[in-house]
């Protein structure tokens, strides 16, 4: 079947759209860079102003000015991009900031060797590494079973599931490391089941 009028007249005006903005491109976009490397400090933010500029005259071809307007409007679309990039980078030192003050102290430490808690690691040494990596989302890292089954990709059934049997083995493993009164870095595997 042949394309109709209408297939005919939108083809016909998306090919003259892409060489008005070939030509838009090719005659703007060294005054849009020389523009934004003016006002930014990191060259790499000026190659962004001048993409995310383009992208908008791409999206919004129809109000794009012709003749000399054309570079007005684009150096005003510049101007917002500009703008939004210098928010941005404002936001990002501010939360650097916050996380410098805060992250020391928050952060948890893991536990010094010795005593209870190095019987506990050697257990858990003796566990999968999804069992150990669920039990330590839900204790250390004070998930929900609910939380931690997104986090792995499980339903929430199956994390419940598999938070149960590796909670159970891990008490038989500390169980079976206290009674045999051991202080070997790690049980093997076998040994653990």
């Amino acid at each position: 079947m042949a394309p109709s009028r209408i297939e005919n007249e939108a083809a016909l005006g998306e090919e003259l759209a892409k060489v008005r903005f070939g030509r838009i491109y090719r005659a703007q976009a060294a005054a849009i860079l020389a523009y934004a490397l003016r006002r930014v400090e990191d060259p790499e933010d000026a190659s962004d102003v001048v993409a995310e500029t383009f992208l908008v005259a791409w999206r919004r071809l129809d109000e794009v000015p012709l003749g000399r307007g054309e570079r007005l409007w684009l150096y005003a679309v510049a101007r917002r991009v500009t703008a939004n990039v210098r928010r941005a980078e404002g936001r990002r030192t501010r939360l650097s900031e916050r996380l410098a003050e805060t992250l020391p102290t928050e952060l948890a430490i893991p536990p010094e060797p010795g005593g209870e808690a190095t019987e506990v690691l050697r257990a858990m040494a003796g566990l999968g590494d999804e069992e150990r990596e669920l039990l330590l989302l839900v204790t250390w890292d004070e998930l929900s079973p609910s939380e931690a089954a997104k986090v792995l990709g499980l339903s929430q059934l199956a994390a419940r599931s598999r938070l149960h049997r590796a909670r159970r083995r891990l008490r038989r493993l500390l169980e079976e490391h206290e009674s045999a009164g051991r202080c070997s870095p790690r049980p093997h595997r076998e040994e653990a089941r």
